[in-house]
């Protein structure tokens, strides 16, 4: 063997108005070159002479021919292509095939060019914008409403709830007393401040109060027992010449019988049943 480019590396006949093909510094006649390095071209399984431009992609090696559309069969040369399981498809035929619609415009969502995707829809970068705005949306927050999408700005402008009691935006959740929308740290009573939003509450002069703050402040008190008559569960009262009474107190002063529904009579301030009034 001679390290010369007289002779062919491989079978040592001479080079001398022939062609040949050079590798790591060794000369080889064309034969010997494309039996020992040539590669075999994935689409027609023949090697690659090196006289033949050898096309890569990922280790892979085609003919310049054979370098074509597995759908349509036109040529990839230099043209964008995609690949989908080792097979190669041009743009038209990859987007037909695979690629995504846009929610919006309903187009192909081209390869190579960016997505937005949002609750299991895709869109063109320029077609996901606010509805009201039109400005593009990216990675902002943002609020759908009857499958629109708004920037938080806009949606609040055009639909959100403002609290009765401060007036700022309602953006979740919320508590709805006399048809006016509240938030939940605003519904408080009217005199302890107490939040209302998760207990019972009593309402007067379109006000909520606590129980305990309307029973203190409001309720009239029984003329028997002296406490608060108040009308939570359905509780019932006796009224009688502005006065009033629980149910259960409206008895007779001397015998502690039951008036509910019986005659009665009365003597300055007290009540007495029929017997003890005539007695």
């Amino acid at each position: 063997m001679t390290s010369s480019h007289t002779d062919c590396h491989f079978c040592l006949q001479s080079l001398r108005g022939r062609k040949y093909a050079l590798r790591e510094e060794n000369a080889y006649c064309v034969p010997c070159y494309d039996s020992l390095y040539a590669n075999p071209c994935e689409e027609c399984k023949q090697p690659i002479e090196c006289t033949s431009k050898d096309l890569a992609y990922k280790g892979r090696h085609w003919h310049e021919g054979c370098f074509r559309c597995a759908k349509c069969s036109r040529s990839l040369v230099e043209k964008p292509f995609a690949a989908k399981d080792e097979v190669l498809l041009c743009t038209e035929c990859y987007s037909d095939e695979y690629s995504s619609r846009c929610f919006h415009c309903q187009k192909t969502i081209m390869p190579g060019s960016r997505k937005m995707e949002f609750k299991g829809s895709s869109w063109h970068e320029s077609c996901f914008v606010c509805q009201y705005c039109q400005q593009p949306l990216g990675t902002k927050p943002l609020i759908t409403k009857d499958h629109e999408n708004y920037c938080v700005p806009c949606f609040e402008k055009q639909f959100a709830h403002r609290c009765y009691a401060c007036k700022k935006v309602i953006t979740s959740g919320g508590v709805t007393y006399d048809d006016q929308p509240w938030h939940k740290e605003c519904f408080v009573c009217a005199v302890c401040k107490t939040q209302l939003s998760r207990q019972r509450f009593i309402s007067k002069d379109e006000c909520p109060y606590c129980v305990d703050c309307f029973n203190k402040f409001y309720a009239e008190k029984c003329a028997a027992c002296k406490k608060p008559i108040t009308a939570l569960g359905g509780a019932k009262y006796i009224s009688f010449e502005e006065r009033q009474w629980h149910r259960e107190c409206f008895n007779c002063i001397r015998c502690s019988a039951s008036l509910v529904g019986q005659e009665f009579l009365t003597r300055q301030d007290d009540i007495l049943c029929h017997k003890c009034g005539s007695a």
